[in-house]
């Protein structure tokens, strides 16, 4: 019989959070795959188990190679646990990869539900949970950071993002400018630590407050975009919504054909609208290839 892959989430802050059923997996597993193996040793210890089965690192920079050993060992009939530094592995850390090939090789896996800092900064938030989507981590560099949010400009769902605190003023001034500077948004930091802090507000006014430096773990939750009727968008609006899809990639028909879906308007009214902004202002739309 082949073995089980377990996924396990850890706390994101408190000890207090890990989940009974953690402590039982780590004393039991054969293997232990962890994302920094010092970490998982003072989890661990805060814990007060001791792991039985053969401890390994499993991180970004081994995780290929490491994933066809930790295969070899579920196919031979192993209880693997993976864990990661906190949260569930897989989401913006080490694990897809090894679900992946255990499922291809009929694997079973299953999980330890634990906490996880997407789930409790979207319900802290204050902002609509019924439809969201993560997008993780966005780029470093400035023009792929701004691409990047120009492709869900229109997305109408809650947005949840992953951000380094240094980064957090530049990722908030840029999702000002694509988004809108009166977008909502919440900033929380820390989760479930001491420090724990939820920060509130329009885009603009939290970008102005990063920009005095925040320190900690940072998840960023951003309201979706607003379900405007047709009598809501006027000419300016239909034509910044063609340039943002222009300057994201997108040709121009393609462009003015989604912005109509968008704002439920036949083609030809945001059509003659980009035409019309052309003509008064050359610059306001980038030169069609």
């Amino acid at each position: 019989m082949t073995g089980t892959l377990v996924l396990a989430g850890t706390p994101i802050g408190d000890i207090a959070d890990a989940p009974p059923r953690l402590a039982e997996e780590l004393a039991g597993a054969d293997v232990v795959a962890a994302e920094d193996t010092r970490r998982l040793r003072r989890l661990t210890q805060a814990l007060g188990v001791t792991p039985k089965g053969r401890v390994v690192s499993y991180f970004e920079g081994n995780e290929a190679a490491r994933t066809p050993e930790l295969v070899e060992e579920l196919l031979g009939g192993a209880r693997v646990l993976l864990v990661t530094d906190a949260g569930m592995p897989s989401v913006s850390d080490p694990g897809y990869r090894l679900v992946a090939a255990a499922v291809e090789r009929d694997v079973k896996v299953t999980a330890v539900p634990g906490p996880s800092a997407v789930l409790t900064a979207l319900a802290l938030s204050g902002l609509p949970v019924d439809r969201f989507c993560f997008e993780g981590f966005l780029p470093r560099k400035a023009g792929e950071r701004l691409s990047r949010l120009r492709e869900v400009v229109g997305e109408r769902r809650t947005l949840v993002y992953f951000e380094a605190p240094h980064r957090l003023d530049d990722t908030l001034a840029a999702m000002a400018e694509v988004f809108g500077a009166d977008r909502r948004a919440a900033v929380c930091r820390e989760l479930t630590k001491t420090y724990e802090e939820v920060r509130r507000g329009p885009l603009a006014e939290l970008a102005r407050w990063a920009a005095e430096g925040v320190r900690g773990e940072i998840t960023v939750v951003v309201e979706g975009a607003p379900e405007t009727g047709p009598e809501e968008l006027d000419a300016a609006e239909l034509v910044r919504r063609v340039r943002v899809r222009e300057e994201a990639g997108e040709r121009r028909k393609e462009a003015i054909a989604a912005v109509a879906v968008e704002a439920g308007l036949p083609k030809r009214v945001v059509f003659d609208a980009v035409v019309q902004a052309k003509k008064s202002d050359p610059n306001q739309l980038p030169t069609t290839p």
